[in-house]
């Protein structure tokens, strides 16, 4: 089976997405599980997990209730507020949906660099295991010490980095990005999906050895058993189509075995993305 680890569903109304700028004109739609299946026909994908785009329950339980109707949605990251203190409970209800298997915050958007690490989001962020659900981690570079921090704080938690940590690929800058994203994978309950890198670049005039050092660190770091290919569609396509960014993550792992490209391109997202066991 060939997943997509990280994809997006919106319809489109300009006061709920309030980030998607005039430079970004061709998100200004509606993004459906239909869209989605003719982008995934052209590179023979069989499905995707849904990752949430606002802070909100009812996209949450929009989410879920498209994947509900689309066996080709495995599985749904939604986002609920860890810092209220009826968290157990919103937990709890919508862990009566298998289909929902994870929680995102958008760090990024925080202006604290170590939001991650507040008690009161610390403290939701521990009840996730309980519920055999997993994190996504959402964040810039300098969010990386934060992150490194709540990972070996809560060891049996299973995290996953998103778009490497957006790294300065446009600026062609390394460091110190590359030695925290080292750190952070001495953390065995961290993932990290390759994936949200054609928007780090020069919007549509990059090319694929801009990446190469990205990838090879976080392949070096994490190896095949904790990577797995995210599109970022379609925030994507401010940059590279689907078959583009699909394509060059192809291209790195080419010289891979092919119990690794299994691994990579869907084995590793559905089985981090599989409900575990209530604590």
């Amino acid at each position: 089976m060939t997943l997509d680890s990280h994809q997006h569903f919106w319809k489109y109304d300009p006061r709920e997405y309030g980030w998607i700028a005039d430079t970004m004109a061709v998100l200004k739609r509606d993004f459906l599980p239909e869209d989605l299946a003719r982008e995934q026909a052209r590179v023979q994908f069989d499905g995707s997990i849904a990752v949430q785009a606002r802070q909100t329950l009812e996209e949450t339980r929009w989410l879920l209730e498209l994947a509900r109707t689309d066996e080709r949605i495995r599985a749904v990251v939604g986002w609920l507020d860890l810092r209220s203190p009826s968290v157990a409970n919103d937990l709890e209800h919508f862990c009566a949906d298998p289909k929902f298997v994870g929680v995102r915050h958008v760090v990024q958007d925080e202006p604290d660099p170590r939001f991650m690490l507040q008690p009161d989001f610390l403290r939701g962020l521990g009840l996730l295991k309980n519920f055999g659900l997993t994190y996504d981690i959402l964040i810039f570079p300098n969010q990386l010490p934060a992150a490194i921090e709540v990972a070996r704080r809560l060891p049996d938690q299973p995290f996953v980095l998103d778009h490497i940590a957006k790294p300065p690929i446009a600026q062609g800058t390394l460091e110190p990005w590359a030695k925290q994203i080292r750190t952070l994978g001495e953390c065995p309950n961290v993932s990290c999906k390759v994936s949200g890198l054609v928007t780090e670049a020069e919007w549509k005039n990059w090319n694929i050895n801009q990446f190469t050092p990205y990838l090879d660190v976080v392949t070096e770091t994490f190896g095949e058993d904790r990577l797995m290919l995210g599109s970022d569609w379609p925030v994507c396509l401010l940059s590279a189509s689907y078959e583009q960014v699909v394509g060059l993550v192809r291209d790195h792992f080419k010289s891979f075995s092919p119990e690794a490209r299994k691994k990579i391109f869907g084995g590793n997202a559905s089985r981090f993305y599989t409900r575990r066991t209530r604590a």
